[in-house]
């Protein structure tokens, strides 16, 4: 049974600056890193930097600087990729005066009925999402009380009628 969320990996383009950012700005302490030369496979880099960002629930965000290695960054699309995190309420709107006042590209906040969010982008293009739930819209991320595989399943015969967009 899978017990939880170790971390997710993203590259970034400077250890750096992303560490500026999700340590400094976001608050997220920097708890290892570690210099890779050879992968479990046995193949040579010309050096590799993998840090880690913990959250408070002991998960963390964890990206590889591979400056050798070929890799296309370019500003996400909210659709294509973002990293939700969940902040209390009032967190919330802390980081939105932050933001605004530190000059970061940032949107919202946003209604999503059973959370409220923000939008930034860290140093490397990614959009991170700051979250926060409504109290009493808990049964919205209930599947038995908001039909989430019968909408998935209208959505699916939908498409194959042409009809999702």
């Amino acid at each position: 049974m899978i017990k939880g969320l170790h971390h997710n990996a993203y590259r970034c383009r400077d250890a750096e600056e992303t560490r500026r950012f999700y340590e400094e700005f976001l608050g997220l302490p920097l708890v290892n890193a570690f210099r890779i030369d050879t992968t479990i496979t046995g193949r040579k880099t010309a050096g590799v930097l993998h840090a880690f960002f913990q959250l408070d629930d002991g998960s963390s965000l964890a990206f590889f600087e591979a400056p050798d290695m070929p890799f296309e960054f370019k500003q996400q699309h909210d659709f294509d990729l973002h990293i939700a995190l969940e902040v209390e309420p009032e967190v919330l709107d802390k980081m939105l005066a932050k933001g605004r006042a530190e000059g970061q590209d940032v949107r919202g906040p946003a209604d999503h009925k059973f959370i409220r969010s923000i939008y930034f982008r860290d140093p490397n293009g990614y959009v991170i999402e700051l979250t926060a739930k409504v109290p009493g819209r808990e049964a919205d991320m209930d599947p038995a009380q908001n039909r989430a595989r019968a909408i998935l399943d209208e959505w699916q015969a939908a498409k194959r009628q042409g009809n999702a967009a």
